[in-house]
């Protein structure tokens, strides 16, 4: 699981705000790449990001503060606020945003929501955000008829990965998370879900990790201290790059043997590098290093048969992964689920079932 610390941009400034609402914009921090800067020395990888402003406006209002972050920190952003049209999309995205959320956009406009996760994959993130249940937008300040279950399963439908589920009840209140409603969602549909809103302590994060969420992210907890992020990101178990070194001592290139966790049947045997594992960790879905093409490939982001990954183990010596998925579709490029299906000893086999 990952630890995604929030920065809440008003007017250049960092903010919080209470259940949502505008009026209660507080300012927590004095300068948002020196906060951001401290949430890296503290273990953190990701940072939460969201533009109130843009929320508002739905233009791009603080978008030089949010490039310089994305720049600087050594972090990688997760952006939201404003986004409800593809420049947008485009712009972030090619100037150093790691993922853009939409929110509004994926209510209003659902082939925007289908063009942009085709073209960005794992990059795209749509944020749903529940009042009593149902979906709002425009910052919160309108709710729609739309549940936040009926909402979830459309942008499954649309190629959507990731969701990011705030109970907007619980936003700033640091009264815990909505767990009911987040095991739920997890349910209902078999994308990655970043829960945010209530987090208040170390306990809040070892109830989510235990659901098997992707991701959390922490606000009013971090910026009133009833939650360290140090301790956060160990809880969560985020890996830091002394614990991924050891694997990497002999070779920049390893195998990973792929396994079906629910059968135990072997999927398939392909390379990872440090970058790959890293990104294989933060997404939730297998990368690999093709060593034919000489560039890094996300397994389904053309098929749709992604590899949700349930753990990761490696061997005695340091020098193999075994990664344990749920399989989506086939996992071979001929449409076998497997791709070992070509026996060498086809009599031995013969004799073994008998």
């Amino acid at each position: 699981m990952i630890i995604l610390p929030a920065i809440d941009i008003q007017n250049g400034e960092c903010v919080r705000l209470y259940r949502g609402d505008f009026a209660t914009a507080h300012k927590v921090a004095e300068d948002p790449l020196v906060t951001a800067g401290s949430f890296y020395r503290d273990g953190a990888r990701w940072i939460h990001m969201v533009d109130l402003d843009g929320a508002r406006t739905g233009r791009r209002e603080n978008a030089a503060l949010f490039l310089k972050v994305a720049d600087q920190s050594g972090l990688q952003v997760e952006l939201g606020g404003g986004i409800r049209d593809r420049e947008t999309l485009d712009y972030y995205l090619s100037h150093g945003i790691s993922r853009c959320i939409l929110g509004s956009a994926a209510l209003k406009d659902p082939v925007l929501v289908r063009e942009a996760a085709a073209a960005y994959g794992e990059r795209i993130a749509v944020g749903i955000d529940a009042r009593d249940g149902m979906v709002a937008a425009e910052g919160w300040l309108q709710v729609s008829q739309v549940s936040y279950i009926e909402m979830a399963k459309r942008m499954e439908d649309a190629g959507v990965r990731t969701l990011i589920f705030t109970d907007i009840a619980k936003d700033g209140m640091l009264s815990g998370p909505n767990l009911e409603q987040l095991s739920a969602l997890q349910q209902a549909v078999s994308c990655r879900i970043i829960a945010s809103g209530g987090i208040r302590e170390l306990k809040d994060i070892q109830a989510l990790k235990a659901m098997g969420i992707y991701g959390v992210i922490c606000g009013k907890s971090l910026y009133s201290g009833t939650l360290k992020l140090r301790e956060a990101v160990a809880a969560a178990g985020e890996p830091q790059e002394k614990d991924l070194d050891r694997f990497f001592r002999k070779d920049r290139l390893i195998p990973a043997v792929i396994q079906e966790a629910s059968t135990g049947q072997v999927l398939m045997l392909a390379y990872m590098d440090k970058t790959s594992l890293r990104r294989t960790m933060e997404t939730g879905t297998t990368w690999f290093w093709s060593r034919s093409r000489g560039e890094y490939w996300n397994k389904g982001a053309t098929s749709g048969h992604y590899q949700k990954v349930v753990s990761i183990t490696g061997d005695c010596d340091d020098d193999t992964l075994l990664v344990k998925v749920d399989q989506t579709g086939a996992a071979c490029h001929t449409g076998s689920h497997s791709c070992f299906f070509q026996p060498l000893y086809p009599e031995i086999e013969e004799e073994h079932d008998r």
